[in-house]
């Protein structure tokens, strides 16, 4: 038996944890689900806050849930599996947590977004706030970008990172997303570094978010 990880189509998070478990060869079963279905989720058996992605062991123990959390967990309990994600170097690794905190706080911002123009009666201010906390994100991880090491494809070193996973997948999703127009104009640096691990690497392309249908009548 296998590791299970309980993911939303589109989700950049479960991306996250997706690719880490790709790229060190663990194998996994992906179980699908919309966890704003309350009829029909399973997420809240396994997490109290009802949001994925959630890891679930054969044996039977307490589940992981928060993506952060998963990824911790994966490079810590396969350090023995290459790639390793880190440097070992404790103050570049507190660098590599951060940005995985910037590119998680990018898809957040996305996500408030989103719903809040669901609402019928938006808050322009909040709106704004959002679009601040994503165009912050994205001028940060363009200067990370144009800062990467001189002939290397990746933020540090010249190795795939748990920075590099979070940056390209907190991208990947405000593109999807249509979330920053004209991002790649706006922030070239980061276009070409994404561009080229997206398409570079087997674990991004086959991981790539697809859309869901939300019932809005299911949507609490």
């Amino acid at each position: 038996m296998s590791l299970k990880l309980i993911s939303a189509t589109p989700s950049p998070y479960a991306r996250i944890n997706r690719i880490a478990l790709l790229e060190k060869g663990i194998p996994f079963d992906l179980q699908s689900e919309i966890p704003w279905h309350v009829s029909e989720t399973q997420t809240p058996k396994y997490n109290p806050l009802e949001k994925l992605p959630v890891l679930i062991f054969p044996d039977n123990r307490a589940p992981v849930y928060d993506s952060a959390h998963i990824q911790d967990y994966i490079v810590q309990k396969y350090a023995d599996r290459g790639p390793k994600l880190m440097t070992g170097d404790l103050d570049t690794d507190l660098q590599l947590k951060q940005i995985q905190v910037l590119s998680e706080g990018v898809m957040d911002a996305v996500v408030l977004a989103f719903f809040e123009k669901s609402r019928e009666h938006k808050s322009e201010s909040w709106l704004a706030r959002q679009t601040r906390k994503i165009d912050g994100g994205f001028g940060a991880m363009e200067e990370l970008a144009k800062g990467k090491p001189k002939g290397s494809d990746y933020l540090f070193a010249d190795q795939l990172t748990i920075a590099d996973i979070a940056v390209v997948c907190a991208v990947g999703f405000c593109d999807f997303n249509q979330a920053v127009a004209g991002w790649k104009e706006k922030y070239p640096a980061l276009a070409a570094y994404f561009q080229k691990i997206d398409d570079g690497l087997e674990s991004f392309r086959s991981t790539r978010p697809v859309m869901f249908d939300i019932r809005r009548d299911e949507v609490i």
